[in-house]
Order: C-alpha cells, then structure tokens, then sequence
C-alpha cells in the first residue's frame, strides 16, 4: 500500500467525484491515475490559496481501476454522466469520456471541462485522456470545504500536504498512520459539500 498525496487546487466534486457511493477520479491529475494502484491511499487537501492549506478534502482507498470506454458504459456509473441543468451534484458529473473502437478518436460530452458553449475543450481532452485510466472507490471520505485540519503529526517532520504535482514517497508508518487517524475518524462517504460549489443567491 502506498499513500499519494496532492492538492485540490477546484474543489467542484468533480475531480474527485464523490456521489452515487463511489469516489472517482476520472479527470485531472493524470500522473495520479497513471501510478497509483489498487489498495492504494489518495489523499486530497486543501489549497493554500483558499486559505485551506493543511486541511483535508478527501480521502479513498482505490478499490478498481477502470479505462475510459468501460466507465462510459458501467450501468453503475450512469448517473455520473453530467447533467448540466439538473442538481449541482448531477452537472459537475465526471463521467464524460469515451472513445470510438475503431478510430480511437475521443469525444467528450458537455460538461465541466467542455467550453461554455459546451463544444469539447481539445486541452482538456488532451490532458485528461492522457492516462487511460479511472480510479474508482467504495471505500472514501470526502469532506470537500468542510475537512478537518490534518494533525501536526502529518505535517512535521515530514509534510504529508503536496504543493505544486504529487507526493508518495512516504515512510509506511506514517501511511498507516494516516489511515488510522481516518478509520478512528469514522466518517465514511460523502460528508460535506466541494468548496467551490455555486452558492444560490
């Protein structure tokens, strides 16, 4: 088991997504997806920027790892595919890739990383769907704009927060010691609503 850590620069309940009981990170952090592996640790805190710098945002031990086709077409996923002007739960979805079998050319639906016009966004595309993989979780804590300051034992000696990419060069100790601040927290599935979430007026 190995701990990744990064930090949620946009906290939309996007990437990740924490609804219909899975945390899944479809988009986004493409190194992230590329490496981390099942049984895996991924820890999201907040930004500095936000005045959230040390605070946890989420948490999701990777039980599956899907390709972009299968997510697409997984009946359990369906409700993830955005919905832009139904909740805001259903318009962030992050289920909006797939690509054709014999072109391999990628199509992305309207969404979040779609042009306001909801015309696809080539960058986004790019980026996205440059590691061919989703991580999926039935076993997270997502506390978006409402997480716990992290303890002073994961801050120093050695930061667990990451600042600018990714870090997971972490002594297994403090791994396990991280998942057993979370386990003896016990707050399992989606706790709080993602920061950056639309306010109503």
């Amino acid at each position: 088991m190995r701990l990744h850590s990064y930090v949620v620069a946009r906290d939309y309940g996007f990437a990740p997504n924490p609804f219909y009981g899975f945390c899944t990170l479809a988009t986004c952090k493409p190194v992230i997806r590329r490496i981390v592996q099942i049984g895996d640790w991924v820890l999201g805190t907040g930004s500095k920027q936000r005045n959230r710098g040390g605070y946890a945002v989420f948490v999701m031990r990777v039980t599956e790892v899907l390709n972009f086709n299968t997510y697409w077409s997984d009946p359990r996923f369906q409700a993830k595919k955005p919905k832009l002007s139904g909740s805001k739960k259903q318009a962030f979805g992050d289920n909006i890739y797939h690509r054709e079998p014999d072109t391999g050319v990628w199509h992305q639906v309207n969404s979040h990383h779609s042009h306001p016009d909801g015309s696809e966004n080539p960058r986004n595309i790019a980026n996205d769907t440059k590691t061919d993989r989703v991580l999926v979780s039935n076993d997270f804590t997502y506390w978006g704009g409402a997480g716990p300051p992290l303890p002073n034992q994961f801050r120093t000696p050695i930061d667990i927060c990451a600042g600018r990419g990714q870090k997971n060069d972490f002594p297994d100790a403090l791994a396990l010691a991280l998942v057993q601040w979370v386990r003896n927290r016990n707050e399992p599935g989606y706790v709080g609503a993602p920061l950056d979430w639309p306010r109503s007026p």
